[in-house]
């Protein structure tokens, strides 16, 4: 007896309701979409009016919709949230990502709930909790290794792993940076952060001593896991999700139909696997991750490895590597390696360390004529940031997604009928009374040509039957009423084919992972409190944004500036400089850089 395919999930972002459309129509099994509050993108907010029809949509294809309601919440904020959650209910979205666990006490309909990455959650002993306390999915830190995912998968198989696998990474932690906060007063836990990681920083010894001067020193490149799809899959990941909930519609067209490619390859040959949805994407260009927005890519130690991770020179996007500079004149310089088209945007990095941009305004074979020459030199590596031609290509309007259908027309005692079968081998059938009568010529070429025209609908037809008791003559005008009645039956039969599993969390008192919770545990109202004490917990402190603290640890980062410079203590090659070390940005802000090389950690301390 075969056994049945583990339904795989691809996980797209959509920071309003036109950008959600594009990641369905470009292969996503599901999107992530921001309500007007309590989102962890304050900028990326949207209408349930919005949300209600990006669902209506979704589900023609069996797409879930799922809302980001990942902040914590204040008291005063209860009755908006659980007002905001019943909305969304009735809407029909399949589930929401959260992180205040006082949504559980919260007067909310049964919806499910998702536990947001924003939950820290990198152990098996807090992923089996939360398992036990009825998350059906988890989104898992995006800093964890293939081998601590399949350790998490062994201990609770039962339950969905969402893998970050795509898109821009936090240096820290999700849900345990407060530098933003510390700093600005703009809560990362509240959907403000003000990309403190994203500054210029000096570093500097105990004596006062610049180590590195004016660098994007926790400025990390963006993920790219492409390469470890079938890897992720065998560890078991269940939903593979793209970061970028404030990236814009061509991004999203280009990622998804990128990572759609590369997991329909996957299962392809691996039966064990099968897609979440329904739908062939007809995406208008060849997909290519390298000429969207990224700062160079890594694959954040999903191998072990803290190699080339870091993006010192820049926060900005780099783009594509194209060639190197040969020769350089006064208005024009050549290249060696691939072509620039008229309109592109090209960066390098300069003698200082950073990344410098231009946009081109003309090209004549290998000379390149900026619209401002820069300060380039012979041998200067050259990316492109902005690909003229590609972002035309992506701008198009898209093609549809289809749902395969094969047809059968028959005749029936009072006229004829046209039976649909459609991609989850679900039966839709019309039937028009007609009297009738014997054709001069076979009617079976029209038949089948008239019921192949679909037009822009979400169908297209994989095969056409005709099973008539006579040649029946059948006008083209009641075969295009037939198309056009069943074609609105099944968009209303899969819209209704959609079933939200309704759950609610469990009401038990197993223990928690620890028994004391200080400002790390983000709790920040009654019902979160009274959550973690119902657990076990006996000592819970209120949350940073709530209280502050001396002296507190800001940011918690597996990347490390000692490993980057090369004097990690695990490889024996001792610093030449004294300990501590400090970060100074540009304002004149200083932090103190604390290594817990036991836990591989760097922690980024106020002072």
């Amino acid at each position: 007896m075969s056994q049945t395919p583990r339904k795989i999930e691809l996980l797209a972002p959509a920071k309003d309701y036109e950008t959600g459309i594009a990641a369905i129509n470009h292969g996503a099994d599901a999107v992530y979409i921001g309500a007007a509050r309590f989102g962890a993108r304050q900028a990326a907010g949207n209408s349930v009016e919005d949300i209600a029809h990006l669902v209506d949509y979704a589900h023609i294809f069996g797409v879930k919709v799922y809302v980001t309601l990942n902040t914590i919440i204040y008291d005063e904020e209860i009755a908006a949230v659980e007002k905001l959650v019943q909305e969304l209910y009735d809407a029909g979205v399949d589930a929401l990502i959260v992180q205040d666990m006082g949504i559980a006490g919260m007067n909310i309909p049964p919806i499910p709930l998702h536990a947001s990455t924003q939950m820290d959650n990198r152990t098996v002993e807090k992923v089996k909790f939360l398992s036990d306390v009825g998350f059906p999915r988890v989104v898992l830190a995006r800093e964890l290794t293939l081998e601590q995912i399949k350790e998490i998968h062994t201990a609770v198989p039962q339950t969905e792993l969402e893998v970050f696998v795509h898109g821009a990474l936090c240096v820290s932690y999700s849900g345990k940076c407060y530098a933003s906060q510390h700093c600005y007063g703009r809560s990362a836990n509240r959907g403000a952060c003000a990309q403190f990681c994203r500054l210029a920083f000096d570093l500097v010894d105990t004596e006062g001593k610049v180590v590195v001067r004016d660098r994007h020193l926790l400025s990390l490149k963006d993920m790219n896991r492409s390469a470890s799809i079938e890897d992720m899959l065998d560890a078991g990941v269940t939903s593979f999700k793209i970061e970028g909930r404030l990236k814009d519609a061509s991004y999203v067209k280009n990622i998804t139909a990128y990572y759609r490619e590369k997991l329909d390859a996957v299962f392809a040959r691996r039966k064990e696997f099968e897609r979440a949805s329904q739908g062939k994407s007809y995406p208008q260009f060849t997909p290519a991750p390298e000429k969207s927005f990224n700062r160079g890519f890594t694959d954040y130690m999903l191998h072990g490895s803290k190699e080339n991770m870091t993006s010192f020179e820049s926060p900005k996007s780099k783009g594509e590597y194209i060639g190197r500079v040969k020769f350089v004149s006064r208005y024009y310089f050549t290249i060696i390696g691939g072509d620039f088209n008229n309109g592109d945007g090209a960066c390098f990095v300069g003698e200082d360390g950073k990344l410098h941009g231009f946009r081109i305004n003309k090209v004549e074979g290998n000379r390149i004529y900026p619209q401002t020459m820069p300060q380039i030199e012979s041998g200067n590596e050259l990316y492109r940031n902005y690909d003229c031609d590609f972002e035309r290509l992506l701008s198009r309007p898209d093609a549809p997604r289809r749902i395969a259908i094969s047809l059968l027309f028959s005749d029936s005692a009072f006229g004829f009928s046209l039976q649909a079968v459609d991609e989850s081998e679900v039966e839709h059938c019309v039937e028009i009374p007609f009297k009738k009568e014997v054709a001069r010529s076979s009617q079976r070429d029209n038949i089948i040509n008239q019921l192949g025209k679909w037009g822009n609908t979400p169908f297209e037809v994989s095969n056409v039957d005709v099973k008539l008791s006579d040649d029946w003559f059948v006008p083209s005008s009641l075969l295009s009423e037939m198309r056009r009645t069943l074609s609105d039956l099944i968009l209303k039969n899969r819209r209704a084919g959609v079933k939200r599993t309704d759950m609610r969390l469990k009401e038990n008192n197993i223990d928690y992972i620890t028994t004391a919770l200080d400002y790390k545990g983000n709790i920040s109202n009654k019902f979160a409190q009274q959550f973690y004490k119902q657990h076990n917990v006996c000592d819970v402190q209120p949350a940073f944004e709530l209280q502050g603290k001396e002296n507190a640890t800001v940011m918690f980062c597996k990347h490390c500036l000692k490993y980057s410079l090369g004097w990690c203590t695990k490889s024996g090659k001792p610093s030449p400089y004294k300990e501590p070390f400090y970060i100074v940005s540009g304002d004149g802000r200083k932090f103190r850089l604390a290594f817990d090389c036991k836990e591989c950690v760097m922690r980024v301390v106020a002072e």
